[in-house]
C-alpha cells in the first residue's frame, strides 16, 4: 500500500493514527462483549474504518453527515463519547434516542450526524436536501452521504443522485465498496466495471479509490469537497474495500472465499498505516504502543462509567408525547379573530393557493417542491404565478423522484427550512412511502430531530380519471404514529388548515380534494389566519341521526340533508384524521345516538372502522342502533362513469340511511 503523505504535518499524521485506531479497538471490545452476552447485535466496519475517519476528518464539522451501519468511525471522529456511544448500544434511557433505536440507527444535531435507517437508500436524499439549504443561504458546505455496494441497486440510489446533479448540489456522495451485500457478491449487484462508473450517466464527476488507504481517503474527500462547494456540483466516490467480518457477526463468513480474506487481511488499514508511521520516523513502536494502552485504559474507564445500572420506570405519557416535536406558540390569529375582517369569494382551489402564497411571504426561505409547479403552475394550476413571484430557487420543479423530493424536504428541515412537496395525485404517493413512514415519521421520535414537511395530496374520483388518479388513500397514513393527517371540505379550512400544518415542525399530509378545486366557493378571509389542526366542526346539529364524516363525505351529507328536511342530521366534519377528535365524536354519538360513518375510501380498513371502534368501546351506552358504515366498494375506482358512480359511498348513502333511521 503506497502512501502519500503530501503537506501532512507530523501531527495531523499521527491524529489520523489515533482516529482509525480509536474505533477499531471499541469495535474489538464490543465482538467480546457481544460473545458475552452484554450487547446486542452488532454490524461490525473491521477493516473499513479508513473510509468513515478519513471521509468524516475532511469535512467541517458542522455539515451533516449521513452515515450507515457499519461507519463508526463517523461517530467517534464527530467526537462522540464512548460512554454515550454505549449507552445507545445498550438501550439506556439517558442515550442519544432515549432507548428507542439501536446500533447506529440514531442520529445527533449537535454532531450533525443523521441517524439512518435499515432501508438502504433513503439517507442520500436527505443529503440532497441539506446541501439545498445550504446553496439558498449561500453557506459554502458540503453534505456527505454513505450507501454500500448493495445499496447502489436501489432506486433512491438512483434518484438522489440524479436530483443532486440535475439542481447542481454540493453533495458528496460515497460508496463503500466492501465486495458484498449481506452474502450475495458484487458480480450479483451489477454488471458495469465499477460502480463509479454510473456517475457519467448523471453528468456528475466521480473517482475510485484505495478505501483502505486513510491518506488517500482523506485527501481525496477534502479535494473533492472543495470541488463541490466551489463548483456547487456534486460528485462521486467509489472506496474499494472488504468486510472482514460477517454482515453481522451471527451471520458469520462461511461464504466468502478463503483466499479472498487472506488477501484482504494484508491490507488491513490500522496495520499498514501504522507500519507506515514507524518507517517514516512519525511514530515509534513505543509511541504505539503507549497510544494502544491510552485507548484501552480510557476504554475500560468509559465501559465501567457506561455500564453502571440504569433503572427507570417506563411512561406511556412521555413515549407518546415524543412521537411529535411540540407545535410553538403561533403569532397567526385563529380563525374566530378574522372571522369578521374583508372576506372574498374564493374557490376551494383559491383557497389552497392563498395559503401557500401568504405562507411563502411569512417564511422568506420556505420551499415548494414538485412535479410542473413553476411556470406551468402544477396539474392543477394551484402554483401558477408563483416562480415569478418567489423565483425558481424557492418553486423548483423536479424530476419524477418522489422519494428522493421528499427526502430532499426533510434535509431541509433539518437545516430550519419549511417545504412543501405537491404530490401531482395522491396516488403517486406510493413510490414515496418509505420515505414518508419510515423518515419523516419516525425520526423525532427516533432522536428529537423535527420534518417540518408539508405533502399535498391531490386526491379522490368522481371525475373520471381511472384507478390511478382517483384513489383515497388517506386511511394508509393514519396508521403510522408520527404522521398528521388532514383533509379539508370547504374554502375556509383549506386555507385555514393548511396554514396551520405548515406553521407545524411535524409532517403532515395534506388532502385535497380534485373534484372540489373549482366546484365550490364561499366569502372567505383575506387575512392570514390558522385553524386548528385536530379539531373537528359541527356542520349541523340534529337529534335524529348524526353523520361523522370528511372531505366529500360533508359536501353528501349537506346534500342528504337537503333533500330530506323533514329529518334531523347531525352532520359532524372531521377535518383532521390524525390526530381524530374524540371528544367532539362522542358529543355528536350522544346527540342522536345513531351514528353513521360516510367516506369516499373503501370500507375495509377505512378511517370509518377505526372510529367504529372507538365508538363502540367508549360510547356504547349512547348507542340506540348498530354503528353504520357508508363506504366506497372494495374495488379500484373504475374510470368508466356508471361503473365510478356506482363505486362511490354516496351511490348507497340514501339507502343506509333509510336503515339507519328505521332501525
Amino acid at each position: 500500500m503506497e502512501y502519500k503523505r503530501g503537506s501532512l504535518s507530523n501531527e495531523e499524521l499521527i491524529h489520523l493514527y489515533e482516529s482509525i485506531l480509536w474505533p477499531r479497538m471499541i469495535e474489538e471490545k464490543m465482538l467480546v462483549l457481544l460473545r458475552q452476552g452484554k450487547i446486542s447485535k452488532w454490524f461490525s466496519g473491521i477493516g473499513q474504518e479508513a473510509i468513515a475517519v478519513g471521509a468524516t476528518l475532511a469535512m467541517d464539522p458542522t455539515e451533516w453527515i449521513m452515515p450507515l451501519h457499519r461507519n463508526l468511525g463517523v461517530f467517534t471522529s464527530r467526537k462522540m463519547p464512548l460512554t454515550d456511544l454505549f449507552k445507545q448500544w445498550q438501550g439506556d434511557r439517558s442515550s442519544y434516542s432515549k432507548a428507542r433505536e439501536r446500533s447506529f440507527h440514531f442520529g445527533s444535531k449537535a454532531h450533525h450526524v443523521c441517524g439512518m435507517i435499515s432501508h438502504l437508500g433513503p439517507q442520500l436524499a436527505i443529503a440532497d436536501g441539506v446541501a439545498l439549504a445550504y446553496q439558498q443561504r449561500g453557506q459554502l458546505k458540503a453534505s456527505m452521504a454513505f450507501t454500500g455496494d448493495g445499496g447502489t441497486s436501489e432506486g433512491d440510489f438512483h434518484e438522489a443522485l440524479n436530483v443532486a446533479a440535475v439542481w447542481d448540489l454540493p453533495v458528496i456522495f460515497i460508496i463503500e465498496n466492501n465486495g458484498y451485500g449481506l452474502s450475495t457478491p458484487t458480480n450479483e449487484q451489477y454488471k458495469c466495471d465499477h460502480l463509479v462508473d454510473r456517475a457519467k450517466g448523471y453528468g456528475m464527476e466521480g473517482i475510485r479509490i484505495d478505501g483502505n488507504n486513510i491518506l488517500e481517503v482523506y485527501q481525496t474527500v477534502k479535494g473533492v469537497r472543495d470541488y463541490c462547494i466551489n463548483q456547487q456540483k456534486p460528485y462521486l466516490i467509489e472506496c474499494d474495500t472488504f468486510r472482514m467480518r460477517g454482515h453481522e457477526e451471527a451471520s458469520g463468513v462461511k461464504y466468502v472465499p478463503k483466499h479472498l480474506m487472506e488477501t484482504w487481511s494484508l491490507k488491513d488499514p490500522i496495520k499498514n498505516y501504522e507500519q507506515f508511521l514507524v518507517q517514516e520516523n512519525v511514530l515509534t513502536e513505543m509511541q504505539v504502543a503507549e497510544i494502544r494502552n491510552r485507548f484501552k485504559d480510557q476504554m475500560e474507564a468509559d465501559l465501567r462509567k457506561a455500564m453502571e445500572p440504569e433503572t427507570f420506570e417506563p411512561s406511556v405519557a412521555a413515549e407518546l408525547a415524543d412521537v411529535f416535536a411540540p407545535v410553538p406558540a403561533s403569532t397567526i390569529p385563529d380563525y374566530s379573530l378574522v372571522e369578521t375582517a374583508q372576506k372574498t369569494n374564493k374557490r376551494f382551489i383559491e383557497a389552497i393557493s392563498d395559503a401557500l402564497r401568504q405562507s411563502m411571504e411569512k417564511y422568506p426561505d420556505m420551499i415548494i417542491m414538485g412535479q410542473d409547479i413553476a411556470e406551468y403552475g402544477g396539474a392543477f394550476k394551484i402554483t401558477e404565478g408563483f416562480a415569478d413571484q418567489f423565483g425558481k430557487q424557492r418553486i423548483r420543479n423536479t424530476p419524477i423522484c418522489e422519494s428522493a423530493i421528499v427526502g430532499a424536504a426533510l434535509g431541509l428541515s433539518m437545516e430550519g427550512i419549511k417545504s412543501v412537496v405537491e404530490m401531482q395525485f395522491a396516488d403517486f404517493v406510493t413510490v414515496a412511502f418509505n420515505q414518508i413512514v419510515n423518515n419523516l415519521a419516525k425520526i423525532h421520535y427516533r432522536w428529537g430531530q423535527n420534518a417540518d414537511v408539508v405533502v399535498r395530496m391531490p386526491t379522490g374520483g368522481g371525475v373520471g380519471a381511472g384507478p390511478f388518479h382517483s384513489q383515497s388513500n388517506e386511511a394508509w397514513f393514519t396508521h403510522v404514529p408520527g404522521l398528521k393527517v388532514v383533509y379539508p371540505s370547504n374554502p375556509t379550512d383549506a386555507k385555514g388548515l393548511l396554514i396551520a400544518a405548515l406553521a407545524e415542525p411535524n409532517p403532515i399530509l395534506y388532502f385535497e380534494h380534485k373534484a372540489l378545486y373549482r366546484s365550490i366557493e364561499e366569502a372567505i378571509p383575506d387575512a392570514m389566519y390558522q385553524i386548528e389542526i385536530g379539531k373537528a366542526h359541527i356542520v349541523k346539529e340534529g337529534t335524529d341521526a348524526t353523520i361523522i364524516t370528511y372531505g366529500m363525505g360533508v359536501l353528501w351529507a349537506k346534500a342528504y340533508q337537503q333533500a330530506h328536511t323533514d329529518q334531523s342530521i347531525y352532520i359532524l366534519d372531521l377535518r383532521t384524521l390524525s390526530p381524530l377528535d374524540y371528544n367532539a365524536i362522542e358529543l355528536a354519538v350522544k346527540a342522536t345516538g345513531k351514528l353513521m360513518l360516510l367516506h369516499e375510501d373503501n370500507l375495509t380498513g377505512g378511517i370509518g372502522g377505526e372510529i367504529s371502534a372507538w365508538v363502540a368501546e367508549h360510547c356504547f351506552t349512547h348507542l340506540d342502533a348498530p354503528i353504520m358504515r357508508c363506504a366506497s366498494l372494495d374495488t379500484p375506482i373504475p374510470f368508466n362513469k356508471t361503473l365510478e358512480k356506482q363505486y362511490m359511498a354516496n351511490d348507497r348513502l340514501e339507502e343506509m340511511m333509510a336503515k339507519l333511521l328505521n332501525y
